[in-house]
């Protein structure tokens, strides 16, 4: 129904103390937040982009400093509103917020106190929010200025020049307990791990300001953060599949498709620094920038019937979405999930299958070559086929050392042994993993299943049975051993009657 002007009406405003645990607990990570601080930082056109992680027990703190434009008295007020901007506000070309709660959630979720000190014409503005103070006054009450404690850390990190902010965390989740002390080894190696943590993610999520000639320096305690490129544009090896523009509303979105090398075609350096921070499997698929940000690394976006599996590792799917699509694609204020439009998921299925498969064929002839490699260079001992839609693994019996053992008159012991042990360290994991349809019923059944036992597996069985009754046991403890023992334990023969 519509609100007539004599409508009665109650001011149901949040109350502090709840709308504090709600923004708490979003769920970043401490990388997520402070990547969310950097775009405030980028947005307002900052060279220089300073996070500096300091150790000090319970007293930790998490400072991200910037030469950017700054912000006035007014402004800072603003920026420090929950909420005080909403996602149809405008924004800059530059700006990568949209919900105007991301400075005070992603503080919120890490410590219990926010500082700010900003400054556009040599003049500083700092304001301070104090989640204890909030709660116990059930207000938002915004502070001015900041303890003494807190302006002498201001001082010593605030940007030379007349211009820049500084978005200090104090009483860090997690630290700001009286069980950690500043000689807790343990925790600080926490503390810094973190810090390395945040340099890798930073490396990926801003990769494309940290390049070119309008490039930013971003600095994690002093090292400079390394840009990390997931799709290896600059190797010889990589395949490119054609870059495509899907129209979208009034623009357009650029998808691009990825085939990364093999190892064997990499260092051990490079297929280590390929792997992304998260490793290989959680760094396969999608990866969608907005405005050169990347909001979400390595994802199948929930197309239907695609899971993250080892055989489509190099696999991985540039998408560019315009800056105003936030609310088509389902980007969360923490820009950690996205869901795309309707109109363009047959596309990106498209695109996605056309990925997965080469990468599926790189690694299926990578593994091929693995598992020949392992023994003789021409001959190898396990053989893996696919047929009527199910694998089969099989010894290969023209291998010379599985002729020898099955040669009339007896097998050498020393034969044996060989045999075995290069059956063991040759089991052809890479070709099995590369060739296996997991969503397909391709599990290799031994002996064709359950039931009735066949006369190969009845001739196998009978041997293992002489061979415990050889080794001492009695006839009826044998087949009890039998019908316990895999894959017996599955069949019927002469040792489950």
């Amino acid at each position: 129904m519509g609100l007539g002007p004599h409508m009665t009406y109650d001011i149901a405003a949040p109350e502090p103390a709840g709308m504090v645990a709600s923004l708490s607990s979003l769920g970043y990570s401490l990388p997520a937040a402070i990547a969310d601080l950097v775009d405030n930082s980028i947005s307002a056109k900052a060279q220089n982009i300073d996070v500096e992680f300091a150790w000090a027990g319970s007293d930790s703190w998490i400072a991200v400093v910037d030469d950017g434009d700054g912000m006035s008295q007014e402004e800072l007020v603003t920026a420090m509103t929950v909420a005080a901007r909403g996602p149809a506000t405008p924004r800059s070309p530059t700006d990568l917020g949209r919900f105007g709660v991301g400075l005070k959630s992603a503080s919120f979720s890490q410590a219990r106190q926010l500082t700010v000190a900003t400054a556009c014409d040599g003049q500083w503005h700092t304001r301070t929010w104090d989640l204890d103070v909030v709660e116990k006054y059930g207000e938002w009450r915004l502070l001015h200025g900041a303890d003494d404690d807190t302006a002498a850390i201001l001082q010593r990190v605030r940007p030379c020049g007349g211009h820049g902010t500084v978005v200090l965390w104090r009483r860090l989740n997690g630290y700001h307990t009286t069980a950690v002390t500043e000689d807790d080894e343990r925790t600080q190696k926490q503390f810094y791990a973190e810090a390395t943590r945040t340099e890798a993610h930073l490396g990926m999520v801003f990769a494309r300001f940290l390049v070119g000639t309008r490039r930013r320096a971003l600095r994690v305690s002093g090292t400079a953060v390394q840009p990390w490129d997931p799709f290896m544009t600059a190797h010889p090896s990589v395949q490119r599949l054609p870059a495509e523009e899907l129209p979208l509303g009034n623009g357009s979105v650029r998808v691009e498709a990825f085939v990364l090398p093999s190892a064997h075609r990499l260092t051990p350096d490079e297929f280590s620094h390929a792997a992304g921070p998260q490793g290989w499997l959680d760094q396969q698929g999608f990866y969608v920038y907005r405005r050169n940000r990347l909001i979400l690394a390595g994802d199948w976006l929930g197309q239907r019937g695609m899971r993250r599996e080892e055989k489509y590792n190099l696999a991985r799917i540039s998408v560019d979405i315009p800056a105003g699509s936030d609310a088509e694609w389902g980007v969360d204020v923490r820009k950690s999930s996205v869901v795309p439009p309707v109109s363009l998921r047959p596309h990106l299925h498209r695109i996605a299958r056309q990925a997965r498969t080469r990468a599926a064929e790189v690694l299926r002839h990578r593994g091929q070559v693995a598992a020949r490699t392992h023994g003789d260079p021409l001959v190898y001992v396990w053989n893996v086929r696919r047929a009527d839609g199910r694998l089969t693994c099989r010894i290969n019996r023209s291998h010379p050392l599985v002729q020898a053992t099955l040669r009339q008159g007896g097998a050498n012991p020393a034969d044996v042994r060989a045999l075995i042990r290069l059956l063991e360290e040759t089991v052809p994991v890479a070709t099995l993993r590369v060739m296996h349809e997991t969503d397909t019923s391709d599990d290799p059944d031994p002996f064709g299943g359950a039931g009735p036992a066949d006369e190969t597996a009845t001739e196998v069985a009978q041997r293992i049975y002489e061979s415990l009754v050889s080794g001492g046991r009695s006839p009826a403890a044998a087949r009890e051993r039998l019908r316990t023992m895999s894959p017996f334990d599955q069949l019927q023969g002469f040792w489950s009657t």
